[in-house]
C-alpha cells in the first residue's frame, strides 16, 4: 500500500474556509428559502474591468489565427506584462525593480506556498498570529512544523501576536528568525506598515540574514500615498525580501488568476556547505520545471490594468469596495462594536461580543442574521475573540446585511 504524507495528518480538522462551507451549507440545506448575505471569503463580485475584458477578447481573436496563435510561453510571464508591472507597481514608487526579476502566476496564494520548494527544511519561521492560513499550513504540509497544541499552535512555528494592545503590529523578535511572513495591509485584520515600521523588519532581516516573505496582495487599497505599497519601498530590502501581489482583489481576477511574485537578483540564500546561493536562480528552475505559465489571453488582461483605461476602472472598483468597508464600519460603531480595519483594506475587524467565542458569533450571525463571516480563531489562536466581515460584495446587499446585524 502506499505511503501518505503524514504531515496532513497533523492539519487542524478542515481548512478554515472549507469550514465555513460546510456550515453553511449545513443550514442552507435546512433553511432553502433563507437568503444568506456572504461577507466571508474575500472573494470579488464586480465584473471585470471593461479594458481587461476588451483585452481578453482581442487575444482570444488572436489566437483564432494562425499567424496570432500562442502556445506554451514563457513560464515566468510574458515580457510585455512584466515590463508593464516593473514600471506600474514599482519603477514608478522609485524600486529598483526590473522585469526579469518579476515571475507571473496563477495566485499569490499558490507561490506563497510553492515558494518554500525552494528553502531548506532547517529553517525557524515565524508568522504573525492572527495569520493567513495558508502560511501555517503550508508548512505543516512539508513537515516544517511539530504536532499541533490544545491552544491551535503548531510546535516548530513562532508566533507573533498581533491585536489591540499593540496596535495589531508585530514586535520585532529578540531572537534569531530565518523566514517571517509579513502581510500588509494586512489579512485579517486590516492593519497597515509604516515606512518606520517596515525599516524595522527590514533592519532586522539584514543583522540576522533573514529573509521576510513580504504579502502585499491589497497593497491596491491603501489610501494616500503617506504608507508604502511594497517593501523595496524600504532601502536594502532588495537583499533580504520576497514579495507577492495578485490581480485577484484589485481588478477582480479571483476567477481568471494571475498574480506575480518578485525575488531581486540580489537576493541571497545558502547551502548546508554554507555557500551563498541566489534565490532567483532557484525560483527560476522551479517555475521552469513545475509551471507552464498563465495563459496568453488572461495575461492581455492582467496588462490593459496597467492602460489609462484600466487604471481609471481598477480605480473605480477600489473606491466601491473600500466604501462598502465604510459602510460596514460605521454600522458597526452605531451598534457599539469594537471595530479596526476596513480603512486601507477591505476587511474589517471586530471584536465578538462579550460571552461568545469567535466561531459561536459564526453561528449565531448565520443563524439570527443570516450574515455569513470568518471567525477570528481560524486566522490563530490569537485571533480568537475577533471577526472578520469582508466589504467584497454588492452594495445592496453590505447595506442589507449592516440593516440585519443592527436589529439584533
Amino acid at each position: 500500500m502506499v505511503q501518505v504524507n503524514s504531515n496532513y495528518l497533523k492539519l487542524k480538522a478542515g481548512y478554515l474556509f472549507p469550514e465555513i462551507a460546510r456550515r453553511v451549507k449545513e443550514f442552507s440545506d435546512s433553511n432553502p428559502q433563507v437568503d444568506l448575505i456572504r461577507l466571508g471569503i474575500g472573494d470579488v463580485t464586480e465584473p471585470l474591468p471593461l479594458a481587461c475584458r476588451d483585452a481578453m477578447k482581442a487575444a482570444i481573436d488572436e489566437m483564432g489565427t494562425a499567424s496570432g496563435f500562442h502556445g506554451y510561453g514563457p513560464e515566468q510571464g510574458y515580457l510585455w506584462l512584466r515590463e508593464a508591472i516593473a514600471t506600474g507597481d514599482y519603477q514608478n514608487r522609485g524600486c529598483n525593480i526590473s522585469p526579469d526579476e518579476i515571475f507571473v502566476s496563477d495566485g499569490s496564494k499558490c507561490d506563497s506556498s510553492n515558494i518554500l520548494d525552494i528553502l531548506g527544511e532547517g529553517n525557524s519561521i515565524a508568522v504573525t498570529d492572527p495569520v493567513y492560513p495558508v502560511y501555517v499550513d503550508s508548512n505543516v504540509m512539508t513537515g516544517r512544523t511539530g504536532e499541533i497544541d490544545k491552544a491551535g499552535c503548531y510546535g516548530g512555528l513562532t508566533y507573533l501576536p498581533i491585536n489591540s494592545e499593540n496596535d495589531f503590529s508585530a514586535q520585532i523578535p529578540r531572537e534569531h528568525l530565518d523566514i517571517i511572513y509579513l502581510c500588509f495591509p494586512n489579512n485579517p485584520t486590516g492593519a497597515v506598515a509604516t515606512h518606520k515600521q517596515l525599516a524595522k523588519w527590514v533592519e532586522y532581516a539584514q543583522q540576522n540574514d533573514s529573509l521576510i516573505l513580504f504579502d502585499a496582495a491589497y497593497e491596491a487599497f491603501i489610501q494616500g500615498e503617506d504608507l508604502p505599497r511594497s517593501i523595496y519601498e524600504i532601502e536594502g530590502a532588495r537583499s533580504c525580501a520576497i514579495e507577492f501581489r495578485s490581480f485577484s482583489k484589485n481588478a477582480g481576477f479571483t476567477g481568471t488568476r494571475c498574480a506575480f511574485t518578485v525575488i531581486p537578483k540580489s537576493l541571497k540564500g545558502k547551502t548546508l556547505k554554507g555557500e551563498q546561493v541566489d534565490l532567483w536562480s532557484l525560483w527560476n528552475r522551479r517555475q521552469s520545471t513545475k509551471f507552464n505559465g498563465v495563459s496568453y489571453i488572461v495575461q492581455r488582461g492582467a496588462q490593459a490594468i496597467y492602460s489609462p483605461e484600466g487604471k481609471k476602472q481598477v480605480k473605480q472598483l477600489i473606491d466601491f469596495y473600500m466604501e462598502n468597508a465604510a459602510i460596514i464600519r460605521r454600522s458597526l460603531s452605531t451598534a457599539e462594536f469594537v471595530i479596526y480595519g476596513g480603512e486601507h483594506a477591505p476587511y474589517v475587524w471586530l471584536k465578538v461580543p462579550s460571552g461568545m467565542d469567535s466561531w459561536e458569533f459564526f453561528d449565531f450571525l448565520l443563524h439570527q442574521a443570516n450574515v455569513v463571516g470568518t471567525p477570528g480563531s481560524g486566522f490563530g489562536a490569537a485571533g480568537e475573540g475577533y471577526f472578520r466581515l469582508s466589504a467584497f460584495n454588492s452594495r445592496s446587499n453590505v447595506e442589507k446585511a449592516m440593516a440585519r446585524i443592527a436589529c439584533l
